[in-house]
């Protein structure tokens, strides 16, 4: 049973990976950088200050940073060395010449879960438990989904890896989620945060919260510099 799972996860990398032209390796590359989503990221700062005082805002921008360091370390440090999965793109592995690569860029020896997959849906998913609004949440799953993917594009990733990020993430989320709000509910929070009637207001209803949609925004303008620049590049 887990050789033929092996087996299809291979069969479909390898045609997932096997669709490519140049607009793709110019927009997948700059997708999959890490530094390409800062100004998005950046978003979710700005819209947590505008809504909440700054104890708050650095509590749950400290839960979102523990979300995405959880999902990290059990991939890379926990995970990935029980498992020791090469990565397709290792030329240790047998199909790593039928692989497209870029840049020669091939990323470390495992690849089983795949970190990109569990840290961006962990920060999707956290987002989604901590403001309910179904725009941003199905547009940050979406860039998880598109960040994910771009993995098996670049040839550094099997499908199956980024399933078992996306869980990884998933659990991530969940459990940071239900002790933040442990953390906020406590009748010694309101004192120490300080938190006044719309603090409260709006942790006790995130879909009122406001300017969610910047980040939506700057996601797509993004996406757009990234495809003008892929396709005159």
């Amino acid at each position: 049973m887990l050789e033929t799972l092996q087996q299809l996860d291979q069969q479909l990398l390898l045609t997932l990976n096997g669709m490519h032209a140049p607009f793709w390796d110019n927009f997948m590359w700059i997708v999959s950088a890490k530094l390409t989503w800062v100004p998005m990221y950046a978003t979710l700062l700005y819209i947590l200050c505008r809504n909440f005082n700054w104890r708050i805002s650095v509590l749950t921008v400290v839960a979102i940073a523990l979300t995405i360091t959880y999902a990290d370390q059990i991939c890379a440090s926990v995970i990935r060395p029980l498992v020791e999965r090469m990565r397709p793109s290792n030329p240790n592995n047998p199909i790593s010449e039928f692989v497209h690569i870029l840049h020669g860029k091939r990323g470390g020896r495992y690849g089983f879960p795949s970190c990109h997959a569990a840290n961006s849906f962990a920060l999707a998913f956290i987002v989604m438990f901590l403001f309910k609004q179904k725009s941003i949440s199905f547009f940050l799953l979406g860039w998880a989904m598109l960040n994910s993917y771009s993995r098996i594009y670049l040839g550094v990733h099997y499908p199956g890896d980024l399933l078992a990020g996306i869980v990884v993430g998933l659990s991530g989320a969940v459990i940071i989620y239900q002790f933040y709000r442990y953390v906020v509910k406590c009748p010694q929070a309101e004192k120490r945060l300080r938190m006044g009637d719309s603090d409260r207001q709006l942790l006790n209803h995130p879909q009122d919260i406001r300017h969610t949609r910047t980040t939506i925004y700057m996601g797509t303008l993004t996406l757009l510099a990234i495809a003008v620049y892929s396709a005159i590049a």
